[in-house]
């Protein structure tokens, strides 16, 4: 019995197909709309932090420091999803150049 799926049979095994190059596509898109998805976050809970920060209505010490809680969130959200997205993109972009077969970055 052949180690390789049927659809594989006969692709030498250092050659990339159509499929695996969209395939690839598709990670780096989908790890840009993770990275927008976490500044979206991070900005949600910034404003709302802000909010209530800046609220006059209910001027409290409890409402100001859940404000500054979420202000704290909010960037820490960021930097968070920033720091995922550097990672995965470097690995995105180390497994394409084994795949290319580039020994040396550029």
């Amino acid at each position: 019995m052949s180690e390789k799926p049927a659809p594989y049979q006969g692709i030498p095994e250092d050659r990339l197909i159509l499929r695996d190059y969209l395939a690839a596509d598709r990670t780096i898109l989908a790890n840009e709309r993770t990275f927008l998805a976490y500044i979206r976050t991070a900005l949600t809970l910034f404003v709302a932090g802000l909010s209530f920060v800046h609220l006059k209505i209910f001027s409290s010490p409890i409402v100001e420091t859940i404000g500054v809680i979420f202000i704290l969130l909010g960037i820490v959200t960021f930097l968070v999803g920033l720091v995922r997205y550097q990672r995965m993109q470097g690995l995105i972009r180390e497994i394409k150049r084994k795949e290319l077969g580039e020994e040396n970055p550029s």
